[in-house]
């Protein structure tokens, strides 16, 4: 097989942890580690074996170099990101255990790519060689330059030829619902994958999933499916996929998804598995990669979507945003069912 190129662009962050499942600021230290929902897929990939190239903009600093080098560790390439003004972007993270649940408090304001300018982005250049071109909805959400940078981003993919996914990621801390709808549905007609939760759908596109509660865990199969469709016939998406998570507590979730064929007018459930939370955080990233990775390398839809839940599932159990397994971990999984026995 061909070594295979994916493109993803957004912010990537510096995430501060509390260790552990303390309360924020309870020991006299934070974790520090490098995130980000785009940076979060790269990492995905290049460990499933894929080139991935990350664009971004970071602060012209030692804090910007040593983003970047993180993600060389993994093997991701770093040539198309930019240097210049701002700050790194941070966000707070405490974890959190049983009843409690986990917090995030941004602190992003300002950064260097929220900051950027369009003229500092080479698109030709960046997707050179590539096939796929991944974004979320959280990059255009930090600011009006950035929805235009996505569009342009997405108009060069398409004249390329590549396959363009987009995580729907909606943060309302970030922007309001209304406004995510008015600039998505501008964006969303450039997207062959859609990727989201049942909340995104409603908050970013206005299309809700009927009888579902996500407070208290009921999913309605054949309602996600009508989602998915209509996210499909209103902008022409060839597949959507839904992350599907059943809340018990912030240390126990049911975990499993669906995806939607457009041409064969079918959706494909995976299994669902019963996790014990070790950070979720980056959860849905890593289903978005093991998708982009099962739908350029298995033409079976159902086997595409148990490999992303599988992976993603694995994902819950590792401290940190990135998903650090393998393809053969992901298999493994398949195949045991999850007993979890020691690997000798």
């Amino acid at each position: 097989m061909s070594m295979k190129k994916v493109v993803t662009f957004g912010e990537i962050l510096l995430r501060l942890a509390s260790p552990g499942y303390t309360k924020l600021f309870q020991k006299d230290s934070l974790d520090a580690t490098f995130c980000g929902g785009e940076t979060n897929v790269s990492v995905s990939l290049a460990n499933f074996g894929l080139k991935t190239s990350f664009v971004t903009k970071l602060p012209d600093n030692d804090i910007g170099v040593a983003a970047a080098r993180s993600l060389n560790y993994f093997g991701v390439d770093t040539s198309n990101i930019v240097y210049g003004d701002g700050r790194m972007g941070l966000y707070y993270l405490e974890k959190g255990a049983s009843q409690r649940p986990s917090k995030v408090i941004y602190d992003r304001a300002y950064s260097a790519i929220a900051l950027a300018k369009r003229n500092e982005f080479d698109w030709e250049k960046s997707f050179d060689g590539a096939e796929w071109f991944h974004w979320t909805g959280i990059t255009p959400a930090l600011s009006d330059e950035l929805v235009e940078i996505c569009m342009e981003a997405c108009k060069a993919a398409k004249q390329k030829g590549l396959t363009v996914s987009c995580d729907l990621n909606y943060r309302k801390k970030l922007w309001s619902s209304d406004k995510a709808k008015e600039v998505m549905s501008k964006l969303m007609p450039y997207v062959d994958v859609c990727i989201a939760n049942e909340e995104d759908a409603d908050k970013v596109l206005g299309i809700k999933a009927e009888n579902t509660d996500i407070e208290s865990g009921v999913i309605n199969k054949e309602a996600y499916k009508t989602v998915a469709k209509k996210i499909c016939d209103e902008y022409g998406c060839k597949y959507s996929a839904f992350t599907l998570r059943k809340s018990y507590s912030a240390s126990r979730n049911g975990w499993s998804g669906m995806l939607y064929c457009k041409d064969k007018d079918e959706a494909f459930f995976s299994n669902e598995y019963d996790i014990q939370i070790v950070d979720r955080v980056g959860g849905g990233d890593s289903f978005s990669g093991a998708l982009i990775y099962s739908l350029l390398t298995c033409p079976d839809d159902q086997k595409r979507i148990d490999f992303a839940v599988a992976a993603s599932c694995l994902k819950h159990s590792i401290e940190g945003d990135f998903n650090r397994v393998t393809v053969a971990d992901v298999e493994r999984l398949l195949s045991s069912g999850g007993n979890g026995r020691v690997q000798r």
